[in-house]
C-alpha cells in the first residue's frame, strides 16, 4: 500500500470559472491524435437579444483531413448547449508546474494546484446534416454486427490434434489383457499356494500374492477374504494375513514374523 504524504494545495486560482465540455467520441479521438502544431478548431461565443449565450464549435480543415483514410467523414459544425452549475461545487485540480514560474516548478514538480471551479456545463452536438446522418448510420451497422461469426474452413486446422488413446488408458488396457491371460486355477490349488506362502511370511501385499499365485486379482481377492484378514491399520496397513483359525504359528514364530525379523517358519 502506498504511503500518503502531506502536500500544500495552491488555491490562488480558486475564483476562476472553468467550463466542463462534453464532446462526441469522434471529436475526442481526433483531438487525442492531433499534433500540437495544428489548429483543431475555432470556438465562437455570441449573445442574442435576450443576452443568452450561444456557443458554436467549427473544426478546422486540417483536423477533418487528418487520418481521414481510416475513418468516416465527421461533421464540421457543432453547437454547444450551455447549462450553469449552481447546485454543485466541482473543481479542477492539477499536479505539476501549471501556473508556476519556471524556478518554482523546478523546486516543486509535484505541487498540487486548484485550477478553478466548474461554472458552466457544455454539451457539444453536431448539426443534423448529411455527414452526421451517414456517421450515425455506420455506427448503427457496427453495433448490429455479431461478436462471433461462423466461418466455413476450406482446409483442416492442425492447431490441435486429439489423442486417440491416452497413456493411462493404454496402461489400463495392458493390465486388463495381462489379467485376462491368467486362467483361474482350482480353488483348492490356489489355497495350497497361499498356505505355502504364509508358511514363509506372515504378511503379504496383494501384488506379491498375484505374482506368487498367478491368478486374476478379482478371483484372488475372493479367496483371500475367506481365509485372510485385510489389515487397515499400521504397522501392517494394506497387508493380508491368515485368519486366526488358519494360523499354526507359535508365539516365538509370530514375533519373528514382525517386519525386520526375517520370514517365519512353520511348526
Amino acid at each position: 500500500m502506498s504511503q500518503h504524504t502531506d502536500k500544500e494545495l495552491d488555491v490562488s486560482n480558486s475564483s476562476r470559472g472553468i467550463w466542463l465540455v462534453k464532446v462526441p467520441k469522434y471529436i475526442a479521438s481526433k483531438w487525442e491524435k492531433a499534433p500540437s502544431s495544428i489548429e483543431v478548431g475555432k470556438l465562437k461565443i455570441n449573445r442574442n437579444a435576450n443576452q443568452k449565450v450561444q456557443v458554436s464549435l467549427n473544426l478546422s480543415e486540417s483536423m477533418l483531413c487528418m487520418d481521414n483514410d481510416n475513418q468516416e467523414a465527421i461533421p464540421r459544425n457543432h453547437k454547444l448547449d450551455v447549462t450553469p452549475v449552481n447546485r454543485q461545487t466541482l473543481g479542477v485540480f492539477s499536479q505539476g508546474p501549471s501556473g508556476q514560474r519556471l524556478e518554482d516548478s523546478m523546486l516543486e514538480p509535484d505541487k498540487l494546484i486548484l485550477e478553478g471551479k466548474i461554472a458552466q456545463r457544455l454539451e457539444c452536438h453536431p448539426y443534423a446534416d448529411s455527414n452526421y446522418m451517414k456517421l450515425k448510420m455506420e455506427s448503427f451497422k457496427k453495433a448490429r454486427e455479431p461478436v462471433r461469426l461462423l466461418k466455413t474452413l476450406d482446409k483442416v486446422v492442425v492447431a490441435y490434434k486429439p489423442v486417440s488413446n491416452h497413456k493411462h488408458l493404454k496402461e489400463y488396457e495392458e493390465k486388463k489383457k495381462a489379467e485376462g491371460k491368467r486362467s483361474r486355477d482350482d480353488k483348492n490349488a490356489v489355497l495350497d499356494m497361499l498356505f505355502k506362502a504364509f508358511d514363509k511370511h506372515q504378511y503379504y501385499n496383494i501384488k506379491d500374492l498375484v505374482t506368487i499365485t498367478k491368478q486374476p486379482v478379482g478371483y484372488l481377492k475372493e479367496i483371500l477374504k475367506e481365509v485372510c484378514n485385510h489389515n487397515m491399520k499400521n504397522p501392517h496397513k494394506n497387508m493380508w494375513e491368515l485368519k486366526p483359525e488358519y494360523r499354526h504359528y507359535n508365539k516365538e514364530e509370530e514375533k519373528a514374523a514382525e517386519p525386520g525379523a526375517g520370514p517365519s517358519t512353520s511348526s
